[in-house]
């Protein structure tokens, strides 16, 4: 079994501790759960649209009841355990949000377009598409890592993660042709699915994270150095109104005058370094 720790453990126990939170409010306060706070947190594609971006997020952490928790915290757990010790944690959560907002996206898509039915006042929850996202990302990665699952909690069966992708993308995809009607939107895993195989596959190693950060500090230096081109020029400006010809490089660097004499090298006065 992987290690129950990390990233994951923090999801599976919020995921958990939030249907514990439905279960009370459904019991004790069943009108303010139905009227104010599943629609709050729950995707609604029409109050995206308004402002409603949380959405995209909390949705996730709402399940329909206990096996629909069962089922995507066991996949969150196997898998996620795996993705957070070889891609590290910040890749790892990385991955899963993009799959989760990514479900969210082709959800409200196939909403107001109507797809089988859809609409935009359909509540969407759970946290398939984070949990089929990581499942796709480890077989297009790792499709020959070998999984053991029990055939009916019973029979064990041996079976390597791209023929288990494989036969879980047929089952939502006949499940996207049947909708069900209830709050297990198919599109979220569709969109998880989609979105997970472009992660593993187009985006760099090193994560969005770290290459938004390079793209930032590297527009920021571009910037910067602007600056001290300009700053040179003008400088150079200003000095030959004294008539005195300073120079500078293509990257505003001071070019001394040749007739200023070699430089002294370190030691040659009677100071010393000190370091």
């Amino acid at each position: 079994m992987p290690p129950f720790s990390g990233w994951v453990r923090r999801l599976v126990l919020a995921c958990t501790g939030m249907l514990i939170v439905q279960v009370i409010l459904q019991a004790f306060a069943g009108h303010f759960y139905k009227f104010y706070f599943e629609p709050s947190l729950a995707l609604v594609p029409s109050l995206v649209l308004h402002g409603y971006l949380w959405q995209l997020f909390t949705y996730s952490f709402l399940h329909e009841g206990l096996w629909h928790l069962f089922g995507n915290m066991l996949v969150l757990w196997m898998v996620g355990s795996i993705m957070e010790m070889e891609w590290g944690s910040r890749r790892f959560l990385e991955l899963y949000f993009f799959s989760v907002v990514g479900g969210a996206l082709v959800t409200i898509a196939a909403a107001f377009a109507h797809v089988f039915g859809s609409s935009p006042e359909t509540l969407v929850i759970g946290a398939s598409g984070g949990a089929l996202g990581l499942l796709m990302a480890l077989a297009v990665t790792d499709g020959d890592r070998e999984f053991t699952l029990l055939l009916a909690f019973i029979i064990p069966i041996t079976m390597r993660v791209k023929y288990l992708v494989a036969i879980i993308v047929l089952g939502v995809f006949v499940a996207t042709l049947i909708p069900s009607g209830d709050h297990v939107a198919n599109f979220a895993h569709v969109g998880g699915l989609l979105f997970g195989f472009l992660y593993a596959k187009f985006i760099p190693r090193r994560g969005l994270g770290f290459e938004a950060s390079e793209k930032y500090f590297g527009v920021r230096n571009e910037w910067q150095r602007w600056k001290r081109r300009q700053a040179a020029k003008k400088f150079e400006v200003y000095m030959r109104k004294f008539e005195r010809d300073v120079r500078f490089d293509e990257k505003g660097n001071y070019i001394p005058p040749e007739d200023d004499g070699p430089r002294k090298p370190n030691g040659s006065s009677g100071s010393k370094w000190v370091n």
